[in-house]
């Protein structure tokens, strides 16, 4: 082999390594009541560190779902077939009860547990959680039918993956889907056109066409359907009790830009069988009990790849040399890691923040209006962060070798699933206009902070006056949730983060120091403190 061929200069895998070893993660999920979770928490991160694991997500996106309509006789099947991996991820998944365990385990930070749990098993691989996040959020709104949660509840949360279709209650453990939108109304799912005829017997039939339809391959589905009394939510089995299929047929798989390892699809409910949850007309009501939950799964999802994305730009850097001194040493990239990690940081803790208050009565007036506000922002800052945690790379991080081009494709999913920008901005709006109590909750938990940081102390005041002002509040809407974000983060991080990293943040997020790239921190910032944070150990 000539000369030329000898690698110099390439930085080591990225393999073998600790997800868990997360500080910000760990901090919050001790201060949230689950330090009981530790042990757990670090043999995921190990796996989801291998080289096993790794694999498992490579392969998982490199050979995605394949819809199977009809058998070799020519009988209609709608089988959904994964690549094996698929199936180990989805068993780590849930016997970990990251698709359910917080409703069967009553200690405290039980919620909490499994947030942590799913930011570090995420970056295993991301597409595979959209049906574990499912089956976690249909548990509460199954039980506004108290008789079908009694049969499915068990089993939804039950740690056993159980692939294939049978009779429900003859499997050891279910997973669940979500069939809401159609091709005429997108996030308006009032204008849905999808039928729910009563048949007479406590059943119903549903004929209609479902635009997108989470995880087709689920043993039961939560839909929504314009009933007698109005748009209702029901329940959908993929198989009836007597063993033959229900009437819900698979179009086709969507194609789409990232989130690979999933199946997403177009389905017809053709006379389907589904059975009431809750009453009739109260169809969002009773769903939004589960929106609200894979709504925190965005924030979880996004944060997870801001980890991911932020912790293999700072390796690349560590190891990499230009201009004679190692990336990370350099003064330009170091601005740029450091304010990759204050953003990743502020992500995770609001994250373990929401996560601490799920659950609890409480906490739900300022949970509502949190969640919206963190889910508008976390979401739409995901991309951004990607896209230059890809860029610290160079062109190795456009290669899909690196792993980077995954992330990218899939960041900008998580804004866009369960209402993307405007959605999650204008449902603040509401949650502040129908529960004026979210308000008062929301500055009493920033107010936690207050005197701390004269920054931090300037921007609640300055946010006060622009919520005073009730004109126009639509056209505003996107600037009052960023500024209701980032005044939550600011507290957060001034209560529970390093100095390094709060004062970063409030003098660039709050104090106005900052440009609009990454990269723009002011120069009092210690950046090798921050950038510390984002450092992993091999081996």
């Amino acid at each position: 082999m000539p000369d030329t061929h000898e690698v110099l200069n390439q930085v080591p895998p990225l393999v073998g390594y600790d997800v868990a070893e997360d500080a910000a993660l760990l901090a919050g999920l001790r201060r949230e009541g689950a330090g009981w979770a530790e042990d757990e928490v670090h043999e995921l991160g190990r796996l989801a560190g291998s080289a096993q694991g790794q694999e498992w997500g490579r392969l998982a996106n490199e050979y995605p779902p394949k819809l199977l309509t009809h058998d070799r006789y020519g009988h209609r099947i709608d089988e959904v077939e994964f690549h094996p991996y698929w199936h180990e991820l989805m068993t780590v998944a849930v016997r970990h009860g990251l698709h359910g365990a917080p409703w069967r385990d009553e200690r405290p930070g039980a919620h909490v547990a499994r947030a942590a749990k799913v930011l570090v098993w995420n970056q295993a691989e991301g597409g595979h959680m959209c049906p574990i996040s499912m089956t976690y959020s249909a548990i509460p709104a199954l039980r506004a039918n108290p008789e079908l949660a009694a049969v499915y509840e068990p089993l939804l949360a039950s740690p056993e993956y159980d692939f294939g279709l049978r009779v429900p209650t003859t499997k050891r453990g279910l997973i669940a889907g979500m069939s809401m939108t159609e091709k005429q109304g997108g996030s308006d799912v009032r204008a849905n056109t999808t039928t729910a005829t009563p048949t007479g017997d406590g059943s119903y039939r549903l004929t209609g066409h479902k635009w997108f339809t989470s995880a087709p391959m689920s043993d039961v589905f939560l839909t929504l359907a314009q009933a007698p009394g109005g748009l209702s939510c029901f329940l959908l089995p993929r198989v009836l009790p007597d063993g033959s299929r229900n009437r819900i047929f698979l179009q086709r798989l969507k194609d789409k830009l990232g989130n690979k390892s999933n199946a997403s699809s177009e389905i017809e409910y053709d006379g389907a069988v589904g059975w009431l949850v809750g009453e009739e007309g109260r169809g969002v009501p009773t769903i939004i009990e589960m929106v609200n939950n894979t709504r925190l799964d965005c924030v979880l999802g996004t944060t997870s790849l801001m980890r991911q994305g932020v912790v293999l730009a700072t390796h690349h850097a560590v190891h990499r040399r230009a201009f004679g001194a190692a990336l990370a040493d350099q003064p330009a990239m170091a601005n740029v890691l450091a304010d990759l990690v204050v953003e990743s940081e502020a992500a995770t803790t609001v994250a373990m923040r929401l996560a601490g208050a799920t659950g609890d009565p409480d906490q739900q007036a300022f949970r509502r209006l949190a969640l919206a506000v963190t889910k508008y922002w976390v979401c739409k800052r995901g991309p951004a962060h990607t896209a230059e945690a890809l860029e610290c790379l160079g062109g190795n991080g456009y290669v899909e070798d690196s792993g980077m081009p995954r992330l990218y494709r899939e960041a900008p999913l998580l804004s866009i699933w369960e209402g993307s920008g405007n959605v999650a901005a204008l449902d603040a709006l509401r949650a502040m206009g129908k529960q004026p109590e979210s308000v008062e909750a929301f500055f009493g938990e920033v107010g936690l902070a207050a005197g701390a940081d004269s920054r931090l102390d300037d921007a609640v005041a300055r946010l006060r006056k622009e919520l005073s002002t009730l004109d126009d509040l639509q056209f505003r809407a996107r600037r009052l949730v960023e500024m209701m974000a980032l005044v939550l983060q600011g507290s957060l991080l001034v209560l529970y983060a390093p100095e390094a990293v709060a004062d970063a943040f409030c003098a660039s997020r709050l104090g106005g120091d900052w440009g609009i790239a990454f990269g723009t921190l002011p120069s009092t910032v210690d950046t090798k403190a921050v950038v510390e944070r984002a450092r992993v150990s091999l081996g």
